[in-house]
């Protein structure tokens, strides 16, 4: 009787055993599952980016990064086309949107009040600075047209109007001794600038944005395109009074170009607005350098994107979230 008291008192010391390990690991699974669904969690129930056109680079990257956000977090994330630079800060300053593609003027008159926006527009903040966008000056072969300065008199599309390509073309105008009242001006996006350039109804057109741009691609099949030279010295002249052009060129045959062609560039810049908070923008930042790869294929203009230059080359205050990114992949 007292070995059969023993055997039960031990059968019963491990069945609990058995039962306190199994809940010890039904536990620790149950916290690693919640931990891993907190990480791919966000906040914020929609990323809504603002881009441009809807065949420029801005918004085929987007595309990619937004199919990214939703994939990786089940958040609503999609892009909107707009007017590109200008109307993308004045969506993100009415809380239309949560994120946007820029360029870094506007984006510097953005902060300073300056130019297109009267007031300081303070709901903006900075993720990473990206790859250059080129002023790209495009015209036909038999127009005459090889420099900026032959543009007086023509007809000309700037970009639609107050978006970024608009922005840098009155400013290089105007660095060349010009306004637009010396020119015949047209506020044109991308498509519609190539097909007045294919029937005839303006002499040239500003398409700036990374390379190659679609529209261009397109054009340069049918139609005897020519990309206008903007001189390194004239931009080294107008760069004293606007710091954020630089000169860049465009590599021979991008557009079936025999040649290099000296152009102006500026850096391009992904914001957020600044009460996103800090855990969901340093998710959203993590995961934007993560996806590079699949952004490259996208367009290639993304493979300009690289770590190191895309904090150093922010012209606006950092998201926290960002910051909190930077930190920690320099820390490792």
């Amino acid at each position: 009787m007292i070995k059969k008291s023993v055997l039960l008192i031990a059968a019963a010391f491990a069945l609990s055993a058995c039962s306190d390990d199994s809940n010890n690991t039904t536990s620790t699974a149950t916290e690693n599952e919640a931990s891993q669904t907190a990480d791919n969690k966000i906040e914020s129930r929609f990323v809504t980016i603002a881009t441009g056109g809807a065949s420029g680079p801005y918004n085929i990257i987007a595309t990619s990064l937004a199919d990214e956000y939703s994939k990786v977090y089940g958040v609503n994330s999609k892009t909107q086309t707009t007017g590109a630079s200008v109307e993308n800060i004045n969506l993100l300053n009415q809380d239309k949107v949560e994120m946007a593609f820029v360029m870094s003027d506007v984006l510097t008159d953005a902060i300073n009040g300056e130019n297109s926006f009267p007031n300081k527009i303070e709901k903006v903040q900075q993720i990473a600075a990206l790859y250059p966008n080129y002023v790209q000056v495009v015209t036909s072969q038999r127009s005459g047209i090889k420099t900026l300065d032959d543009l007086r008199g023509k007809r000309v599309a700037v970009g639609d109007q107050n978006s970024g390509v608009e922005v840098n073309a009155r400013n290089l105008i105007n660095g060349f001794g010009m306004t637009y009242d010396d020119l015949s001006v047209d506020y044109l996006g991308y498509a519609e600038a190539t097909d007045a350039l294919k029937s005839g109804r303006i002499d040239a057109a500003f398409l700036t944005s990374g390379l190659p741009n679609a529209s261009l691609m397109e054009l340069q099949q049918s139609f005897d395109l020519q990309i206008v030279e903007i001189p390194a010295d004239r931009i080294a002249e107008i760069a004293q009074d606007k710091p954020f052009f630089v000169s860049l060129t465009i590599p021979q045959g991008t557009y079936g170009n025999a040649e290099d062609v000296p152009t102006a560039a500026i850096q391009n810049a992904l914001v957020v607005h600044k009460d996103m908070t800090e855990d969901d923008v340093y998710k959203l930042t993590k995961t934007f350098f993560e996806s590079l790869p699949r952004l490259e294929s996208a367009h290639q203009a993304a493979s300009g994107i690289n770590l190191e230059f895309a904090k150093s080359g922010a012209v606006a205050p950092l998201h926290p979230g960002a910051q909190k990114y930077y930190d920690e992949v320099t820390a490792e």
